[in-house]
């Protein structure tokens, strides 16, 4: 971008400035039925979960931010789109032509439920180190991948579909999609360093293809859980919960339940879900076993 066209703007610089006067002045200028056609206040509204006003102040004043701006086109997420439409009303009503408004899909996170947040803990950081990146990468769920290669690399949509159809193991996709990842922040040296660096960290974590198997069945569980130091006594890798709370706070516990990728257990509070299929790695000498249901 030719920085002689850039202008960074802060709304400090009008917003800050705005007295009770005129807060209340750009209230009235949206009524409580409009507020709650945006999806995520009338989910609330119908469930009975509190909605405070101060909530319907973000979208005026994001909505304020383009009457300002004098906003011909804004970009924003698709959780944003009530927001962008906002701004459109509050221009119109200041006889200004409306802007247009462009929506993205949005980047789901590693936990593969809620969209990519900082404050979530389920992003992949665009300053992190590369095997940081290309760990984090390898660890999402294997139905992401193609939002991934779509929404997070600059490879064209023909090859995407290619590498994606069919045959190509999910690891590999993975593989590939970290490797671009990296190599767009890092460059290609990085991202065959972290590539190289990950799979001898896989290979020496790599599950044997035999292991013992515990099977639960509903009457061991407490509405599908287990308290994990109850459950490290239960398959004889601690003789007393002191010694199993021990391990569990040493790191010593890595639960794997969706890709290669373990996830360390360490809270001895926690009461573990257990799901068909998943497997426990405990101690230095990474003993596993299985977790079957019945």
């Amino acid at each position: 971008m030719d920085a002689d066209t850039l202008e960074i703007r802060y709304n400090s610089e009008w917003l800050a400035g705005m007295d009770f006067r005129a807060v209340v002045n750009l209230c009235s200028r949206m009524t409580v039925a409009r507020m709650l056609e945006r999806d995520y206040f009338a989910k609330r509204f119908r469930e009975g979960s509190p909605i405070c006003i101060h909530e319907f102040l973000y979208p005026l004043m994001q909505g304020w931010d383009s009457v300002v701006t004098k906003a011909d086109v804004e970009l924003g997420g698709r959780d944003q789109t009530f927001n962008l439409l906002l701004g459109r009303d509050l221009m119109r009503d200041e006889g200004m032509e409306p802007q247009i408004c462009i929506t993205m899909p949005l980047l789901v996170g590693l936990d593969g439920v809620n969209k990519m947040s900082k404050s979530l803990g389920n992003y992949i950081g665009v300053t992190e180190e590369p095997e940081v990146m290309y760990g984090k990468t390898m660890s999402i769920p294997d139905e992401l991948i193609r939002d991934y290669f779509e929404l997070a690399t600059m490879l064209p949509l023909e090859e995407i579909a290619d590498l994606l159809r069919g045959g190509t193991h999910p690891r590999e996709a993975k593989a590939r999609l970290a490797a671009e990842i990296v190599r767009q922040f890092w460059g290609e040296g990085a991202a065959a360093s972290a590539a190289k660096a990950f799979d001898e960290k896989f290979r020496e974590d790599r599950m044997p293809d035999d292991m013992p198997e515990h099977i639960f069945t509903p009457s061991d569980l407490k509405d599908g859980k287990i308290w994990l130091v109850r459950l490290l006594v239960q398959l004889g890798f601690a003789s007393s919960n002191g010694e199993a709370r021990r391990k569990i706070e040493q790191g010593a516990v890595t639960l794997f339940d969706r890709s290669e990728e373990g996830r360390k257990l360490t809270d001895p509070g926690l009461d573990l879900e257990i799901k068909d299929g998943m497997v426990l790695r405990i101690g230095k000498k990474k003993e596993y076993v299985r977790l079957k249901l019945k």
